[in-house]
């Protein structure tokens, strides 16, 4: 079997199950488990699954118990998080001072963006970065780089918080759920998160379909305290909530 064959069903496998243990592919594939090894090894790099000990998981797993680069999430729901993205740009107004999360999905609003004349205020460096580029006024919170998410926390950050009154902001999620809320990975992210959402008056959170039904480790909103925009496979249940926009592909 070819490597770049092999590659593909072990992806496949962990895709379908979740998570498979190095044991579960090398039987299956009927391969060496060191061969098995260096293969997840690649696939890992490459940002087509997570390598865990004794095997391997999903992006989307993963994403509930760590932060993910942004370079791993580059390339998960590209699809959907344009169809999202694209709407919850229309709802940007001339006079609206808009906050803007860090994450990859808030990343892709920023090319969708269009209205010059509102104030944007942001955690992350490269969304700052991305925003001037495109000629933006944009103000950056100050705080600690966390470099996965190139986002700014701590004390710094929440301080500066505390001068503003956003009138519209927008928020990535890693999982979502009714009995939860919204829900995040990261305690120090989730602080800020909660904080900002705390200080807006008009919330969106923008979330594909495979965030609902999960629940990461640290919670940062209620259900019902942001408008969740989608798009997707979204589960029957959440159609019914009237805080929920599915937009179409």
């Amino acid at each position: 079997m070819l490597a770049e064959e092999r590659h593909a069903r072990i992806v496949e496998m962990v895709r379908r199950q979740g998570t498979a243990t190095v044991a579960e592919l090398a039987s299956a594939l009927d391969i060496s488990e060191s061969t098995i090894r260096r293969d997840l090894d690649k696939l890992d790099q490459a940002h087509r699954l997570v390598k865990v000990h004794g095997g391997a998981t999903t992006l989307e797993s993963a994403h509930l118990t760590r932060d993910l680069t942004l370079e791993e999430r580059h390339g998960l729901h590209a699809e959907e998080k344009r169809a999202v993205c694209a709407y919850a740009a229309t709802l940007v107004g001339p006079d609206d001072l808009v906050y803007l999360d860090a994450g990859s999905t808030v990343e892709e609003l920023i090319g969708h963006l269009v209205e010059r004349d509102a104030r944007y205020v942001t955690d992350s460096l490269s969304h700052a970065m991305k925003l001037a580029a495109r000629g933006f006024r944009v103000t950056v919170l100050g705080g600690e780089l966390k470099s996965a998410t190139e986002s700014l926390v701590g004390p710094d950050t929440i301080a500066a918080l505390s001068r503003y009154h956003f009138t519209i902001g927008f928020w990535g999620v890693n999982g979502i759920t009714p009995e939860h809320g919204f829900t995040s990975p990261e305690s120090n992210e989730a602080l800020i998160k909660q904080l900002t959402m705390e200080r807006t008056a008009r919330r969106y959170v923008l979330a594909d379909a495979t965030k609902f039904d999960n629940t990461s480790l640290v919670g940062f909103g209620a259900f019902d305290s942001a408008t969740i925009v989608t798009c997707g496979d979204v589960p029957e249940k959440y159609r019914s909530f009237d805080n929920v926009v599915e937009v179409a592909r």
